[in-house]
């Protein structure tokens, strides 16, 4: 049971109560002081001091210096009156019971009050702050706005000088070009009048020199023939086409008939293929070759979507199944799916595809094929 603490002091003035209360080692950290408008506890095991207080005080601005084997409370009245006692006279029990429960319900709803305004300080500041960040941003953005405006007025700007500048240029082309014409114009036309008078002018000596020999005249003739020769021919373009070709190389180097024999046999099998495959019936025409679908798996590969890729892989090999880069792409994919004894499988169909086209292709074709597939 406590020990209750009777030997305190106290003074007041009109406007405070000065409280000493003795405490032998008593510290801040051990001691416990409650205090409310008209109740004021210390615990300090095993002391204790209470008073329930005459008048109401502002608990707010009251203090309490501990030190020294004593606390010293300083407490300011509501009401700048003169106190007849310190504590209410006639309180039993009951009464000290209601009070001290009364006073922690205040402390209680302070101590709420005193969380929420916290808590409502603390969300005005962080709208505040969210005001002031949006604010940042905003000015951030419009004059990132703006930089890309003058970005935009200054390229756009760069953009016609530099139209004007090749108009000029090309317009100057262009004159230069018609004065080039003129020029030759005028040159083809002096050299025709050249021609012309020269001819007269041969004409009449010929008149006036018909009676010399036949060397003379051979001579003269010989000489028209050399001055009569035409002004060159003037500049031009010639467009050229050339024949689409399904094969690499130029014509000049290919067998026409082979090639022509295997794109037929290459036709024919994909029809027959066409008819029997019912997935190729929504398919477009592009989309039934099997280099489209090897160029859609390798595609699906590169993003990563594997079981698309051999879907894609495995309609080409329906569609032609000899051509080995087929079977070693589908075997990538299953390796990328730990599918280890179908990458196995793939990977030895294309080798023995491989290992027979080899085979068959005759050792100086081979030899000319690696060689223009280097462009030696």
């Amino acid at each position: 049971m406590p020990l209750q603490v009777r030997d305190y002091s106290w003074q007041q003035t009109e406007t405070a109560v000065f409280i000493s209360v003795p405490l032998r080692g008593v510290c801040i950290r051990d001691a416990d002081v409650f205090c409310t408008e008209n109740y004021l506890k210390v615990n300090f095991a095993p002391f204790l001091f209470e008073v329930f207080l005459y008048a109401p005080i502002d608990d707010g601005n009251s203090k309490a210096k501990i030190g020294n084997d004593t606390i010293v409370f300083t407490l300011h009245k509501k009401e700048a009156v003169m106190w007849e006692t310190l504590s209410v006279s006639g309180v039993d029990k009951e009464m000290m019971q209601k009070i001290r429960e009364k006073s922690v319900l205040q402390a209680q709803e302070k101590a709420k009050e005193a969380i929420e305004a916290k808590a409502a300080a603390r969300r005005e500041d962080q709208k505040y702050a969210l005001n002031v960040m949006m604010k940042i941003e905003e000015e951030e953005r419009k004059k990132i706005e703006h930089m890309k405006e003058n970005e935009r007025i200054k390229a756009t700007k760069e953009l016609e000088a530099w139209k004007t500048h090749q108009r000029k240029a090309e317009e100057q082309k262009r004159i230069q070009r018609e004065e080039k014409l003129h020029q030759q114009e005028k040159q083809i036309e002096e050299q025709r009048k050249k021609l012309k008078h020269k001819s007269l002018t041969g004409n009449s000596t010929a008149r006036n020199t018909a009676t010399k020999g036949r060397k003379s005249e051979n001579i003269f003739s010989e000489k028209l023939k050399e001055d009569s020769i035409p002004a060159p021919r003037s500049v031009g373009s010639i467009k050229i086409n050339f024949t689409p070709r399904a094969f690499p190389t130029a014509l000049r180097e290919s067998q026409v008939l082979e090639e022509e024999e295997w794109l037929h046999k290459q036709a024919e099998a994909r029809r027959a293929m066409n008819t029997d495959i019912p997935e190729l019936r929504d398919l477009k025409e592009e989309e039934k070759n099997p280099e489209w679908l090897k160029d859609k798996g390798n595609k699906l590969f590169a993003t990563e979507n594997y079981l698309a890729a051999i879907n894609a892989y495995n309609l080409a090999i329906r569609l032609n199944n000899k051509i080995p880069l087929l079977y070693l792409n589908r075997a990538a994919c299953h390796l990328k799916l730990k599918n280890l004894h179908k990458a196995i499988e793939d990977s030895s169909k294309a080798y023995r595809i491989m290992k027979l086209h080899l085979r068959l292709i005759h050792p100086t074709k081979l030899y000319k094929m690696t060689l223009r597939r280097f462009g030696i």
